[in-house]
C-alpha cells in the first residue's frame, strides 16, 4: 500500500510513458518491421534451392559487388573530402561562403534523376568535363566510375552536416594548448581534433554508405546498365520486378538487406568503442 502511495506522489518524470511506448512499437511495427518481416518471408517461397539460385547468379554476384563496392568507395572519399569542407565552412570566413553552403545541401533537395541527368551529360565523352578526360584515356559515364561518382555525389552532404555542428561546438583551448606545449599544426589536427571528430565521422560515413547502397535515380543514367559491367543491384530489382520474378527480386533485397545492417552493426559497434576510449 505505501508503495503504491509512494508511486502516486512521485509521478515519473516522463508521464504518458506507456502510452507513447505503445504508440512507438505500433508505428515502427507497421511502417518498418511488418514491410521488412513481408520482404524477409517472400523469397523462400520457392525453396532455399531457389533463393540459393538467385543470388549464385553471376549477374546478381556483379550487380551486388559494384552496388556495395561503389557505396563503400563513395563513402571513403566523402569521409575524406567531408571534413575538409566542413572544417573550411566552419572555421574560415570568405565571400560567397553562404552560397556554397547552401550547395551541399543541393543533392538533398535535387531530384535523383536530375542528378543522374546532370551528371551523365557533363561526364559523357561529349560533355563538358568528360571529353577533356576522354583525351586522358579515362571515361567516367557509362562504366563502374560512373557509379562511384554519382554515389559520392549522394552522398557528401550525410558525412559535412553531420560533421560541422560537432566542429562549430569544439572548443579551441585544446589546440591553442597543443600549440603552446609545442605541437605542429600537423600533429595537433591529427592528436587533438580528430580524435574529436571520429565519431561523428564514422556516423556520416556510415550514413553516406546507407544511402549510397539503394541508390537507383542518379546511377541508372550515368552507369550504362551493362549486365556485370555496370548494372546496380538496385536496378537488377527493379528489372525482376518488370518480369514478375518477386521472389527473386525479393531474394535480392534481403541479402542487400542483411549485408548493410550486419556493416551498419559493426560500424555503430566501433563508433561505441571509440567512444569508451576517450
Amino acid at each position: 500500500m505505501n508503495v503504491a502511495v509512494s508511486r502516486w506522489r512521485n509521478p515519473s518524470a516522463l508521464p504518458g510513458f506507456g502510452l507513447s511506448l505503445g504508440f512507438t512499437l505500433f508505428y515502427l511495427s507497421v511502417i518498418v518491421l511488418i514491410p521488412i518481416a513481408a520482404l524477409i518471408i517472400r523469397p523462400w517461397s520457392a525453396g532455399f534451392s531457389g533463393f540459393w539460385h538467385v543470388l549464385s547468379d553471376h549477374r546478381v554476384l556483379a550487380a551486388l559487388r559494384l552496388s556495395f563496392g561503389g557505396a563503400a568507395i563513395a563513402a571513403l572519399i566523402n569521409a575524406i573530402t567531408g571534413p575538409i569542407i566542413a572544417w573550411v565552412l566552419v572555421r574560415y570566413s570568405f565571400p560567397g561562403k553562404r552560397i556554397l553552403d547552401a550547395l551541399i545541401d543541393l543533392p538533398f533537395a535535387l531530384p535523383t534523376a536530375v542528378a543522374g541527368i546532370a551528371l551523365s551529360t557533363l561526364y559523357s565523352t561529349n560533355g563538358w568535363l568528360g571529353e577533356p578526360l576522354s583525351h586522358l584515356g579515362i571515361r567516367v559515364a557509362y562504366n563502374p566510375l560512373g557509379v562511384v561518382l554519382a554515389l559520392t555525389f549522394i552522398g557528401l552532404p550525410f558525412v559535412v552536416r553531420t560533421i560541422q555542428p560537432v566542429l562549430t561546438d569544439l572548443s579551441r583551448e585544446p589546440e591553442e594548448a597543443a600549440a603552446t606545449l609545442g605541437a605542429s599544426r600537423f600533429q595537433t589536427l591529427t592528436r587533438v581534433v580528430l580524435p574529436s571528430l571520429m565519431p561523428a565521422l564514422l556516423t556520416g560515413a556510415t550514413l553516406a554508405f546507407a544511402r549510397a547502397v539503394g541508390e537507383y535515380g542518379s546511377v541508372i543514367f550515368i552507369a550504362g546498365n551493362i549486365p556485370a559491367v555496370s548494372e546496380i543491384a538496385p536496378l537488377l530489382i527493379i528489372i525482376k520486378l518488370e518480369q514478375y520474378d518477386y521472389a527473386g527480386a525479393s531474394a535480392i533485397g534481403v541479402l542487400m538487406l542483411g549485408a548493410s545492417f550486419v556493416l551498419i552493426f559493426a560500424l555503430n559497434l566501433l563508433q561505441n568503442w571509440i567512444g569508451e576510449r576517450r
